[in-house]
This record gives C-alpha cells, structure tokens and sequence, in this order.
C-alpha cells in the first residue's frame, strides 16, 4: 500500500528527476562549445555537419524511444541516456588529436551518442515523475515541481557557464597557478580538455542518478513482455500515439504554438554571439549574459504556474506571442549596447513556452502514452527549428545577394554583419503570419481545453 505525501518533493522519483536534469544539461562546454571543436582541429563546415548529424539523430530517434519508454519502461530508457552520455563524452574526453580524420569520425560518433541520449530521455524522465507524483502524491503539484526544477536547473546552468568559461581561459588559469604557487604552465592544450573532463564526471553521477530511480508499480512490464512483442508494441503505441495528436485539438495546437515559438527563439539565441558583437557588447561578457539568462529561471517559472492554474492555455501562449513579438522587433533595431534588453527578454520565453507545454500536455496525457507523446513534441520542436533554418540560409543567401550587387567592395566580416542585420526584421513578419494562421484554426479548443 502507498501512502500519499503531502510535499512533491518527498517522492523518490521527483528527486530523482530534479537531480537528472540538473546533471544531464550541466555541460562545461557549453560557454565555449563552438570555439572548442575548431581547436581540437576541426573546420567550420565539419562542425556545421556534426550539428546536422546530432539533430537528425534527435528527429530520428525522437519518437521510438518515448514508445519504448511506454512498454519497456521509462527507467530503463532512463538509464540507457546516462550510459550513453557517459560514452559520448569519454570518447571526447580521450580521442587522440594526431589523425584528423579519425578525430572527425571520432566526432560523428559522439554526436550521434549525443542525439541517442537526448532522444532516449527526452519525455521519459517527465513521465516518471509525473506517474510518481499521480501515485504517491498530488497531481496537481505537478506546476511546482517543474517550477522547482528549472530553478534548481538555472543553478547548474550557471555554474557549468562561469566554470566552463573560467577554465578553458589558459591566461587566466596561468594567473591562477602562478598566485597558488603550482609552478606549471598552462596553455591552450592544457585547458582544452578540462571542461569535457567536469563534463564527464557529470555524466557518471548522471548515470548513477538513473540506476536510483524506480519503475511505478504497475508499469513494468519488461518481465512480461518478450523483447519482439515489445519492439511491436512500441510501433504500434508510435501510430496509436499519433493518431490521437492529430484527431486532439487542443494537443495539436499546443505542439504547433510550441513548434513556432521554439524554432523563431532557438534560430535567433544560436546567433546570438554575433548579434552581441554588432550591438558593441564585449566578448568577455557573452558568458555573463548566459548565466543572466539563467538566473530568469529562478522567477519565471513561478509566473508561468500562477498564470497555468489561473488562466486558460490561449491567454497564456497569447502572452508569450505578445512577449516573443516584443523583442523580435526590439532586437531588430540594433541598439548598440541596450539592445540586450530585447534579447533577454526574446530568449527568456523559452522558459515560459517550455514550462505551458509540460504543464498542459502531461495533464492531457493518459499513462500509459506519456512518454510517446512527450516525445512527439520533440520531434515537433527539432522539426520546426531545422524547418526554420533551412528558409533562413535562403533568406541570408537572397539577401546577400541584394547586399553584394548593392556595394562596390564589402569586406567578408562587414558584408556577413550587414546580411545579419537585414534579417532580423524577417522574422517578426513569419511569426506574425504564423501566429494568425494557428489563431484561426486552434483559437477555440485552447481557449475550452476541448479534449
């Protein structure tokens, strides 16, 4: 017999799922994550490949595994991820740099564990908690938990920035040993690998997090279900998943406001580097600026659960639409140094969006398909980000065109800051259009929650 708790945070598996998201996206390399492929020796355009590989493996893997996570069970998948961050960052910690080519496929390799985990825990950890929380407490704690986890996460978040960014500088590390008395130098290729080394110890403690976690009774069924049954099965939860997406209004509608918030805000926080050098912000601060970001963590998801229990699900992505459009056209002014305030707050909705999609579509979710439909949004999310990135390499490739036939001589750097500059008004006019599309066809079920 289970006795139900008054507080979310006493159950075991909600713990479990606070620490696991804290340990999985706590990642050293992130400030630096761009420069440090292209010092291991790797070139733009292999690095732009090895996004592509990561994010197709996402897409591909995406949906299996949340219908995996629903027959074989949603610890196991859970555990399958922290293993295969553990290898995907190992190979990274060790690869040797001689040979180019072995450390290019080396790379691939790493990136294709990469996407598996991200798959194979995206959806999975939330059902657990969320079936943990429906069997030993109540459900309708669920809002403080996640506002309990994104705080929690920003704590991480910020400390894997500033360290990050603190140990990969070689002068500063230098200044560090030299004030301790250590007696060592320290260079490029003494640093180069210190994040990925805090990275991997994250990844082990990852991994141990999972092997904590435990199944909710009624939800094994690996024992009574043979491996090919249970390959079926997820196939067949795959189609039966997607049908009810599809034939659900109100479910549909929220993975395609989730599709168009995400993608127009991802696009944009991706440059974001160089929209801060345009607008005159020192480099020295672009980690800063991310741990600012972070620290958005700590309030917004407390506004995002008052406005998700007390307003309907319209009035809430209307407000982020308003607060999106807001710093779209805000950013597309290029102010020189205050121009960061639209941006912040432009990539600060990313909380609010990620926290109303949880919220309504666990609550709209039954059991026993959880995961599966988790996942789909997903692979809505990855779909309309690589969706949206391949019109803008077209719009960037017209518009370089329009810049080049308009100049006389353009220096290569000028001429990319000039294309940047002319796209950004781009976007507040596909989201605008976008938006009154889903307007038209989702206005009534979001505003009934018609299920």
């Amino acid at each position: 017999m289970i006795v139900k708790t008054n507080s979310p945070f006493q159950i075991h598996n909600v713990r479990m799922f606070i620490l696991f998201r804290v340990l999985f996206n706590a990642r050293f390399y992130y400030p630096v994550f761009s420069i440090l492929f292209l010092d291991f020796g790797l070139t733009l355009s292999q690095f732009a490949i090895l996004n592509v590989v990561w994010a197709a493996t996402i897409v591909l893997c995406e949906i299996p595994s949340g219908a995996l996570a629903d027959t074989i069970g949603r610890r196991n998948l859970l555990v399958f991820a922290g293993f295969l961050m553990v290898i995907e960052i190992a190979i990274w910690a060790f690869v040797p740099r001689a040979n180019l080519t072995l450390l290019f496929w080396v790379f691939v390799l790493n990136r294709i564990l990469s996407g598996m985990a991200e798959a194979a825990a995206s959806g999975a950890d939330e059902a657990l908690a969320y079936d943990s929380l429906q069997k030993e407490g109540n459900i309708d704690d669920w809002g403080r938990v996640l506002e309990r986890q994104i705080q929690v996460q920003s704590v991480g978040f910020i400390i894997a920035m500033t360290l990050g960014g603190v140990i990969y500088d070689p002068q500063l590390m230098q200044k560090g040993a030299d004030l301790l008395g250590l007696g060592m130098a320290v260079s490029r290729e003494t640093t180069l690998r210190w994040p990925i080394y805090l990275t991997l110890i994250t990844a082990v403690l990852t991994l141990l997090t999972t092997l904590r976690m435990r199944e909710v009774v009624g939800m094994e069924r690996v024992a009574s279900i043979q491996r090919r049954q249970a390959v079926k099965d997820s196939f067949r939860l795959i189609w039966a998943a997607g049908r009810w997406i599809f034939k659900t209004p109100f479910v549909l509608g929220l993975m395609l406001f989730g599709l168009l918030y995400d993608s127009v805000v991802r696009m944009i926080i991706t440059m974001g580097s160089q929209y801060y050098r345009i607008i005159e912000i020192p480099e020295a601060l672009f980690g800063v600026l991310g741990s600012v970001l972070a620290l958005f963590g700590f309030f917004i998801p407390g506004i995002a659960r008052r406005l998700s229990e007390r307003r309907s699900a319209l009035f809430n992505l209307l407000l982020t639409a308003g607060l999106i459009l807001l710093g779209l056209v805000g950013m597309s002014r290029v102010w020189p140094t205050f121009g960061i305030l639209p941006a912040l707050l432009l990539f600060s909705n990313l909380y609010l969006m990620g926290f109303f999609l949880s919220y309504y579509l666990n609550q709209a979710t039954s059991s026993e398909r959880r995961a599966t439909v988790l996942s789909f949004k997903g692979l809505f999310l990855n779909l309309g980000y690589g969706g949206i990135g391949i019109l803008y390499s077209l719009l960037l490739a017209h518009l370089r065109g329009q810049v080049s036939s308009g100049q006389v001589a353009v220096a290569e750097e000028t001429l990319k800051n000039i294309v940047f500059v002319d796209s950004l008004p781009w976007f507040s006019w596909y989201f605008v259009v976008c938006l009154l599309i889903l307007l038209i066809c989702f206005t009534k079920p979001l505003r009934n929650k018609l299920l």
